[in-house]
C-alpha cells in the first residue's frame, strides 16, 4: 500500500517564495518523479497559487468545498505536468460563509483520489495557516537567510511541535550567497531543524512566473530547477534509492 502523505508547506511571513516553493515541487513530482499529486491553495485570504499557474478562472474552487456548497474532487483542476490543483477563490465576496476549520477534514477525504498532498498556507501563523498546519502530517518551513525571517521560522516550529505535527526541516529559498546571509549551519542552529533544501536566487524564477510556468517545468536545467528536482527526489526517497542503483552498477561494471 503507497503511504499516503499531507505536507504543509509554511512559512513565518509573505514574500520568502513559499508558493513558489510549492508549485514547483508539485510539477516536479508529477512530471519527473511520476508522483500522485495535488496542491492545495490554503491561503484563502490572498490567493494566488492558481494565478502563478495561468488559472483566472476557476468556476469551483475551496472556498465552495468550505462553504459545503460542493465535494472536494469537484474543486480539482488537473495541469500539464500531471499534477492536480485545487485553488482558492480570488474574489473577495466568496470569502463569506468559508469555514477554515473545516480543512482538516475536507483534506483527509482527498486521500481517496492522490497520494501526495501538498499544503500551500497562508503566511504567518494567523487562522487560515493554523487550519492548513491541522490538516497536514508533515511540516515544511521555507525561508529566507537572513535573521528576520529565520526568528519568524522558530515561532512557526514551537507551533507546529505544541500541535504534534513533524517538522520535516527547512527551505532555504532565494540564496545569493552574500556575505550578509546566513549559512545553513547557521539556521540549523538558530531553528534546531536540518535544512532540506537550498535553493539559489535564479532569474529564470521570475521569468517563469511571468510565463505562469513552473520553474522546473520552464528551464529545468537552471541552478533553482536542479536544487527543486533535487529536494523532490530526496523527499519521496528517489534520490537515495538512485544513488543505490548507481553504486550497484559500478560495483557490476568493476566486478
Amino acid at each position: 500500500m503507497k503511504k499516503k502523505r499531507k505536507i504543509g508547506i509554511i512559512s513565518g511571513k509573505g514574500g520568502v517564495g513559499k508558493t513558489t516553493v510549492t508549485a514547483n515541487l508539485g510539477a516536479v513530482l508529477a512530471k519527473k518523479f511520476k508522483k500522485d499529486v495535488a496542491i492545495v491553495d490554503c491561503n484563502l485570504t490572498t490567493s494566488h497559487l492558481s494565478l502563478s499557474l495561468g488559472m483566472y478562472y476557476c468556476p469551483v474552487t475551496l472556498n465552495h468545498v468550505l462553504r459545503g456548497e460542493t465535494k472536494i474532487k469537484d474543486a480539482m483542476y488537473s495541469h500539464p505536468s500531471g499534477m492536480k490543483i485545487i485553488p482558492a477563490s480570488i474574489r473577495l465576496e466568496e470569502m463569506v460563509g468559508v469555514d477554515s476549520s473545516k480543512l482538516k477534514s475536507i483534506i483527509s477525504k482527498l486521500h481517496k483520489n492522490v497520494d501526495i498532498i501538498l499544503l500551500d498556507s497562508s503566511p504567518g501563523l494567523g487562522n487560515e495557516a493554523l487550519s492548513a498546519i491541522k490538516a497536514s502530517n508533515e511540516i515544511i518551513l521555507v525561508t529566507n537567510p537572513n535573521l528576520p525571517a529565520v526568528t519568524d521560522v522558530i515561532k512557526c516550529r514551537d507551533i507546529i511541535k505544541s500541535m504534534k505535527k513533524k517538522p520535516i526541516g527547512v527551505v532555504l529559498n532565494m540564496i545569493t550567497g552574500g556575505r550578509h546571509e546566513l549559512s545553513e549551519k547557521e539556521v540549523e542552529i538558530l531553528t534546531e531543524l536540518p535544512v532540506i533544501a537550498s535553493i539559489p536566487h535564479d532569474m529564470n524564477v521570475h521569468k517563469s512566473l511571468a510565463e505562469r510556468t513552473p520553474i522546473v517545468l520552464h528551464k529545468p536545467r537552471s541552478s533553482a530547477s536542479k536544487e527543486l528536482t533535487r529536494f523532490a527526489g530526496w523527499l519521496v526517497g528517489e534520490e537515495e534509492e538512485k544513488k543505490l542503483l548507481s553504486f550497484l552498477s559500478r560495483l557490476l561494471k568493476w566486478g
